[in-house]
């Protein structure tokens, strides 16, 4: 069972540094760019199988990256949706260095122990709890030689990737996660997973290219 695990493509708050949760933004003209540059690289790529997080710049993202002709392989699962940033929602750091400096500080040195402020927000902890569940959903009846592909976001896929590396959840910032990047596992069942590659993004940026996480 191989896994292709992609990131959405690049927002308007991606590129501001705006905190972006559930919020449901779309892409940016340079996230479509990024989103059809994917689906040029995986147009040879036999897909089985397409789960995707239902927040329009995933679900987008992943219908560039199926095409039209296999459009109809995508499903939806709410439980990839991105962390809920609760009161942070659309806000710069700078603003909430303004408004909540302890909790920044926490989220950028020991985010396994913060806890989103405010309604809908929530802990790594609590989405990793419903993720992992929904990458194991998505990877039920796989056969050996199936490839599924995932298409979520930051903080989704950084939690499941701790999780198949077993690092602790306050290591979460030692790898990073481009737009529209692929991180490909590999392995028998769900609970015994490599990662073959990780934060691939060479379908649009350099080999030495940057793709900075403004916000945090």
């Amino acid at each position: 069972m191989r896994i292709l695990l992609a990131r959405h493509g690049e927002t308007p708050w991606n590129a501001e540094g705006r905190y972006q949760g559930q919020v449901d933004i779309p892409l940016s003209e340079v996230g479509l760019a990024q989103a059809r540059a994917l689906g040029a690289r995986l147009a040879g790529v036999p897909i089985a199988r397409a789960v995707a997080s239902p927040l329009v710049r995933a679900r987008r993202t992943a219908e560039l990256a199926l095409g039209e002709a296999r459009a109809g392989l995508l499903q939806l699962d709410p439980d990839l949706r991105e962390i809920g940033h609760g009161d942070w929602e659309g806000l710069l750091a700078s603003e909430i260095a303004a408004r909540d400096p302890e909790r920044l500080a926490a989220w950028r040195q020991a985010p396994d122990t913060v806890q989103m402020p405010g309604p809908g927000g929530e802990s790594l902890r609590q989405v990793q709890e419903r993720a992992w569940p929904a990458l194991a959903r998505a990877c039920a009846g796989l056969g050996a030689d199936d490839l599924l592909l995932v298409v979520a976001h930051d903080a989704v896929n950084r939690v499941l990737l701790a999780r198949v590396l077993g690092i602790p959840l306050a290591r979460l910032w030692s790898f990073r996660q481009a737009p529209t990047t692929l991180n490909l596992l590999e392995g028998p069942h769900v609970e015994a997973l490599d990662v073959v590659r990780l934060n691939d993004s060479t379908h649009h940026t350099d080999l030495f290219g940057e793709a900075v996480h403004r916000a945090l």
